[in-house]
């Protein structure tokens, strides 16, 4: 398992001689260029890419459509498939999910595509471990689930339903009201961004650590360091594999609560 060059530091400390960790550091790349005061960086080109990379796909499998479907329209059938059914229909309700596919689908593929960008050689680097991509994406859902509840309910009838629990005696509303609004209203986009964010943060720096941490053992341990840098590299390897998998269960998951966040926000009792 590969990692991005621009992520490692050197192995040694300077002045001791030592074994020098990873850690935030490799995650503050610098500007690939700059478009007058603002700097471009890695993370912003790979938003870009998915964005691409996530409608050409779906464009090209949509543009011909036939009742016979060719490679690429079934697997952009599978795909969207994926989706309505595991998402859209499951959790939303067979009667409101349609109009909420289009959002899910491309976030869905979108979070998927930037993750996998981590494990992905020459790019090699999860563009969510950049808190920022990640708190952003979430406002865009706090939107999105807000947005449709206001359209539904009301302001104030949105506001009552998530924030004033049904089958609860009158006494405990001034306890459970403000702790209601915090957890359905302020603190969902925290926590959306962060379970992303903590993942994707985590995975890459043990994948750096491994990599850098056998090299070092390998040319500064000797005997011992001639077996253990092998294993520290077999390591990588094995974290590498488990990547993927949270790669793909955190894209899952990130879709999976928007979805839950629509349905309460449609729903009529909370």
């Amino acid at each position: 398992m590969n990692v991005a060059a621009t992520a490692v530091r050197p192995v040694l400390a300077e002045g001791t001689g030592g074994f020098e960790a990873p850690g935030p550091g490799i995650f503050d790349l610098p500007p690939v260029f700059s478009v007058g005061s603002v700097g471009v960086t890695k993370p912003m080109l790979q938003l870009l890419l998915a964005a691409l990379l996530v409608f050409g796909f779906f464009y090209l499998a949509a543009r011909s459509r036939s009742m016979v479907p060719g490679k690429l329209q079934y697997a952009g059938e599978s795909a969207y498939g994926f989706v309505r059914n595991g998402l859209g229909r499951d959790i939303i309700g067979s009667h409101d999910y349609q109009r909420f596919m289009p959002y899910l689908a491309a976030l869905f593929f979108f979070v998927l595509v930037n993750n996998l960008f981590a494990t992905i050689p020459f790019i090699e680097f999860p563009t969510f471990s950049r808190a920022g991509m990640a708190y952003a994406l979430a406002a865009v859902s706090w939107l999105v689930y807000n947005a449709v509840g206001i359209s539904k309910h009301g302001l104030l009838g949105y506001l009552k339903l998530q924030t004033v629990p049904t089958g609860v005696s009158k006494v405990m509303y001034p306890l459970l009201i403000p702790l209601e609004f915090f957890s359905n209203i302020v603190v969902r986009p925290v926590t959306l961004a962060l379970r992303l964010f903590a993942n994707m943060f985590a995975g890459h720096l043990l994948l750096v650590l491994f990599s850098t941490g056998g090299l070092y053992l390998l040319q500064h341990e000797g005997v011992i360091g001639a077996i253990a840098g092998p294993l520290a590299w077999v390591m990588t390897i094995a974290v590498g594999f488990l990547e993927v998998l949270v790669q793909v269960l955190q894209a899952y998951v990130f879709a999976l609560l928007n979805a839950m966040y629509i349905s309460g926000a449609l729903a009529d009792e909370h």
